[in-house]
């Protein structure tokens, strides 16, 4: 008699955030943050002047990062993060800044500390990556 694996799956980051319209909620406190704090002045000067193309991508990214939709990838293809990043200085400062921003505007939409810190640390490991400069 073979055994029944009675585990039901784990559910994903996306589905845990609560979904499309809480990822689009975290992803706009995130920018809104950026553009409004002034210790985010160094990451906000790593983007365009407009904010709307960022808002767009990083939410399609996000998705499919969480476990969600892969709407990015249905766009553009391999998100190739680090080389996409490679033209932008980023170093301790600007990965430091990048993640206050985020654990800031997790907080804001009421995200579970729990999930906070879980995300927290898989946003380290992408953000330190993310750096080129010393």
């Amino acid at each position: 008699m073979s055994e029944v694996n009675s585990e039901a799956p784990q559910p994903t980051a996306f589905e845990l955030v609560g979904g499309e319209e809480c990822v689009r909620a975290l992803v706009d406190r995130f920018y809104d943050l950026m553009d409004l704090e002034p210790e985010f002045a160094g990451i906000r000067a790593l983007h365009p002047p407009t904010l709307d193309g960022s808002r767009d991508k990083f939410f399609w990214f996000l998705c499919g990062w969480m476990g969600g939709p892969d709407h990015y990838i249905s766009r553009f293809g391999h998100p190739r993060l680090r080389a996409r990043h490679l033209p932008f200085a980023i170093a301790t400062d600007e990965r430091d800044q990048w993640l206050r921003c985020m654990a800031w505007a997790m907080e804001d939409v009421g995200l579970d500390v729990t999930l906070r810190e879980r995300l927290l640390t898989s946003f380290f490991d992408t953000a330190d990556w993310m750096r080129n400069r010393r």
